[in-house]
């Protein structure tokens, strides 16, 4: 776990209304520019992105999307768990506030290109929060989640084929659910394909 995540996990091209994420970008260039490389010097990695997958949850998992969306050289599989996709650049309770301006990574691929080759891999948990900003009687968690979904759609990525979304039914914001729902992304991410 990094030792600053309220700082150092985010969007790299900024950081949300609080100042959370301030060093999302130096995070995102410790993975990408030191972390990998030793990794593929020490270790027999393949270098193909179609082979690597990052991920990790909560504020982790916004992260994970964020470098992997950034760096498709670099990773072709990403898995966001519970991600913290409400990450934002104004106050939901603002007057001025609206999700589909203020969303940072929403925005990101709203304003990014089709990366060929990318994956994507969401799980959110019907317990993930009782929040609900909207109030349309489903909670941020999976609201953001499927909104970002089909920002991803919009950009030209399929469900099913590029993207796979995984709700668990009474799944929290904890490392219970996450741990239920880790063999569904490894095998999606890593597991052997049907030979034709």
């Amino acid at each position: 776990m990094a030792g600053d995540r309220i700082q150092e996990y985010g969007v790299s091209s900024r950081a949300d209304y609080r100042g959370r994420g301030r060093k999302a970008k130096a995070y995102a260039k410790f993975v990408t520019s030191e972390l990998i490389p030793y990794l593929v010097y020490r270790y027999p990695i393949d270098p193909s992105p179609s082979l690597r997958a990052v991920a990790g949850y909560s504020m982790g998992g916004l992260s994970a999307l964020d470098i992997a969306w950034e760096h498709p050289e670099m990773f072709g599989k990403v898995g966001v768990f519970s991600g913290s996709l409400w990450w934002r650049k104004r106050n939901a309770h603002s007057r001025f506030y609206a999700d589909d301006r203020d969303r940072i990574m929403h925005l990101a691929i709203r304003k990014g290109k089709f990366k060929p080759g990318m994956k994507f891999w969401f799980q959110t948990g019907t317990r993930d929060e009782p929040g609900d900003r909207n109030h349309n009687g489903i909670i941020d968690s999976i609201d953001d989640t499927l909104d970002l979904i089909a920002e991803l759609t919009k950009r030209g990525y399929r469900p099913f084929r590029d993207i796979q979304y995984l709700e668990i039914e009474g799944g929290e914001h904890n490392h219970k659910t996450w741990a239920e729902a880790m063999p569904h992304f490894l095998k999606w991410a890593f597991g052997k394909k049907p030979a034709h």
